[in-house]
């Protein structure tokens, strides 16, 4: 009986072995920094960072756009008010005191030419 007892110890013990080195054979693949979840994270790491390096140069460009915007909005603003300081000055012209009447024609629109023949 102790022999069998033994056997068996010693086959429990080789299987658990066995077990531990296909564990860790899967948990190097696991963790490999080019095929398994470490060149996974690795990966997504850098898009991290290539997406933070973009998000700042869109920021620096919305704030450049956007003292731009300003200055271009005050110009527009001076501009209309020049305008329309232009306009209510032209109110204040005098206009024209005698405009021309429209001169009607003694003559008919339409009228036969002396000398052209009548029928055809």
């Amino acid at each position: 009986m102790d022999m069998i007892a033994d056997i068996l110890l010693a086959a429990g013990a080789l299987g658990a072995g066995f077990y531990c080195f296909v564990l860790s054979r899967r948990l190097s693949t696991f963790t490999d920094l080019e095929k398994g979840v470490g060149g996974a994270v690795a990966v997504l790491s850098a898009q991290v960072d290539d997406l933070t390096r973009t998000l700042s140069a869109a920021q620096s460009a919305a704030s450049d756009s956007s003292v731009s915007l300003e200055g271009l909005t005050t110009r527009a603003e001076d501009v209309a008010r020049r305008l329309e300081l232009m306009l209510a000055s032209m109110h204040d012209l005098p206009g024209d005191p005698d405009p021309p009447a429209p001169q009607e024609s003694a003559e008919p629109m339409f009228f036969r030419r002396p000398g052209a023949g009548g029928s055809r």
